[in-house]
């Protein structure tokens, strides 16, 4: 078991660590750190196609994303965040990798509303990867103990901690198209 602090660290030194948000446990690292973020992908046995959602503590952490962004839209994200919810964003410039976009000229992002996330993301200094803690088609775990069992010989550190309220992983929602991908 680790503490923010340390967590922020091994995220800093290409680390991969679980940690709690919202709903589920979650698997995090440095989403530009391409080792780390195989690292999880191989981990979770989730094809690098499907991209990844990042996680962050306040909008100025996605600066450059949500600059060219429409008052509209912005207004749109303001109305979910900080939350439980997740916007696929339009990346025309290339922000994000490849290795986190997967397939997609958008990126998957939130901003939790969860202290535990906000602290990791604040100490760390940026997003972070935020992917369930689960094998590839699988339930997300949702107990520090089920992580442990389940991941923590391959993980570089566990965040103490608890999930938050909501039931269910977040809602992911295209903000160009509107299309509801999941409903949370």
């Amino acid at each position: 078991m680790m503490d923010v602090s340390q967590a922020a660290k091994a995220i800093r030194n290409g680390g991969v660590i679980a940690y709690p948000t919202e709903a589920v446990w979650g698997l995090g690292c440095d989403p530009w750190n391409r080792q780390a973020v195989y690292r999880i992908l191989e981990i979770k046995q989730r094809p690098v196609e499907k991209g990844v959602i990042l996680i962050g503590s306040s909008e100025k952490q996605f600066t450059p994303l949500l600059a060219p962004l429409s008052p509209e839209e912005r207004a749109q994200l303001k109305s979910t965040w900080p939350g439980p919810y997740t916007w696929l964003i339009p990346d025309p410039e290339g922000w994000a990798p490849e290795w986190v976009r997967g397939q997609f000229d958008t990126v998957a992002v939130r901003i939790s509303a969860h202290p535990r996330v906000k602290a990791l993301c604040e100490a760390t200094g940026h997003p972070i990867v935020s992917t369930s803690a689960n094998l590839a088609g699988k339930d997300p775990l949702l107990t520090f103990s089920g992580v442990e069992e389940e991941f923590g010989a391959l993980l570089d550190g566990i965040v103490s901690g608890d999930t938050g309220e909501q039931k269910t992983p977040t809602t992911i929602q295209d903000l160009r198209s509107g299309e509801l991908v999941r409903a949370g």
